[in-house]
């Protein structure tokens, strides 16, 4: 397989989250090869930019050489050059070596404030850099720099998009962070033009964003994705890094450059705690909690937003005579039910992730309380009728209105049912296997009330 080779023209971030470090990270977390030249050293944290030390244009050039001639380049991007000469220099390199798949990300002010481009550079950013810029991606300070306008709505991006366009770049990405609501950005071809949204996640960790946006569209054009593609992954890939942000120092903490493959290895472990949890449960002759509706048992990812960051058992776990058994392995999104229920309750207390449901009756409640679970209800008669007419919405108004009067997530929530609903006892808890556990101590107090299948 070829590998892709992206190079990062851009300063150095000693605080990790911008700049090269970045960059670097990125590219590899897409699949690229990344490669750098470093433009400045800054003395930064998240609290600011405490220094900055020009790298020298001849290194910067050789820098460059050494790259390009031997291992070769198939995109690149540029971030922080903060003077005339810099952009110069590698406006000239780039031309020499023939990149065409050029990303400019036009790094004007750093999160904290800094100024990371002198103001007599811009002139030569416009002259050239810009016409070399495959894709161009100003935020909406930056893009209003460049272009003399104010940009205060998706058509002002627009109309600032065209000017850029004008300028030389052949596409350009206006990041729309900036603007109230939804994060929308804009992508125009000098044709048409594309809006892009995500929600917005308010969050202070969002140092080195227009770097990783940068670096992730440079890597997806040099695998071979469209534009279009590559700006559309980029964006998914930067809201989940956003979404994940880590809280690292005092001031704005960087984005989690892991997060998809945190979250590759969190579904891993999520389907797996799922499958060694059911495999106790079916050991354990637990057919007797088992509900007409048959049960189900579900595990959240720790960033779970939505039914479908929530695995369960498509097709329940149903009794067999004594036994409960599941005939397919767990998957996202299998029970909307049980996952409305974890997904309030993380609400609360986010480690509260696991869920499973059982039969009610008062000798189930009446084992739980001898084994010393915290016990909580909601009775179905209190809904309000605009709930009980929105399908599905019983499970999340339950769960909420007892979680929003304690200060913990009890082990148990259950309600006595009303007419063609049938009663319910739900346990709770933060990993499957801590789920599963009390539902067998349940059972087996319920076929041993002496005690005398206690013992494991």
């Amino acid at each position: 397989m070829k590998t892709s080779r992206v190079l990062t023209i851009a300063g150095s971030d000693s605080g990790g989250g911008a700049g090269i470090q970045a960059d670097l990270k990125t590219i590899t977390v897409l699949g690229g090869f990344g490669m750098s030249v470093l433009t400045a050293l800054t003395a930064q944290n998240t609290l600011g930019v405490h220094g900055i030390h020009e790298v020298p244009l001849p290194f910067i050039e050789a820098q460059f050489d050494a790259v390009a001639s031997d291992i070769g380049v198939d995109a690149a991007k540029t971030g922080m050059l903060s003077s005339a000469g810099i952009i110069r220099t590698v406006a000239g390199k780039i031309r020499q070596h023939g990149i065409e798949k050029l990303v400019v990300d036009p790094v004007m002010v750093a999160k904290g404030g800094a100024r990371l481009l002198r103001e007599e550079a811009k002139d030569a950013l416009v002259r050239d850099l810009l016409p070399l810029a495959f894709v161009l991606t100003p935020n909406i300070p930056e893009a209003e720099a460049l272009c003399g306008k104010r940009i205060a709505s998706p058509q002002d991006m627009k109309d600032a998009a065209e000017i850029l366009h004008g300028m030389g770049a052949r596409h350009v990405v206006i990041k729309g962070g900036h603007l109230e609501g939804e994060a929308v950005d804009l992508l125009f071809d000098g044709r048409e033009c594309r809006l892009l949204t995500a929600e917005r996640i308010e969050t202070r960790d969002t140092h080195g964003t227009g770097c990783t946006f940068s670096a992730a569209i440079a890597t997806g054009l040099a695998q071979g994705m469209t534009v279009r593609d590559a700006v559309e992954r980029a964006k998914d890939y930067i809201t989940t890094a956003i979404r994940m942000g880590l809280r690292i120092g005092g001031g704005h903490g960087p984005t989690d450059h892991f997060a998809p493959l945190r979250r590759e290895l969190e579904t891993y472990r999520t389907l797996d705690a799922l499958k060694n949890a059911v495999s106790i449960l079916g050991a354990n002759h637990c057919g007797n909690i088992i509900p007409e509706v048959q049960t189900n048992l579900g595990f959240a990812r720790p960033d779970a937003r939505e039914v479908t960051d929530v695995a369960a058992f498509p097709g329940r776990i149903v009794r067999v005579g004594d036994e409960a058994r599941n005939f397919c392995d767990p998957d996202f999104g299998a029970s909307s039910h049980v996952a409305k229920i974890i997904l309030t309750a993380m609400k609360f207390d986010e480690n509260a992730r696991s869920a499973m449901n059982i039969r009610f009756s008062e000798d189930v409640l009446t084992a739980a309380r001898e084994l010393g679970y915290d016990i909580d209800s909601f009775d179905r008669a209190d809904e309000p009728e605009d709930v009980k007419r929105r399908e599905g919405s019983t499970l999340e108004w339950g769960t909420e209105s007892v979680l929003s009067r304690r200060d913990t997530v009890p082990d148990i929530i259950y309600d006595r049912g009303e007419v063609g609903k049938e009663p319910m006892v739900r346990i709770l808890g933060r990993r499957p296997d801590d789920v599963v556990a009390k539902a067998v101590r349940i059972s087996r107090k319920l076929r041993f009330p002496d005690g005398t299948g206690e013992a494991d």
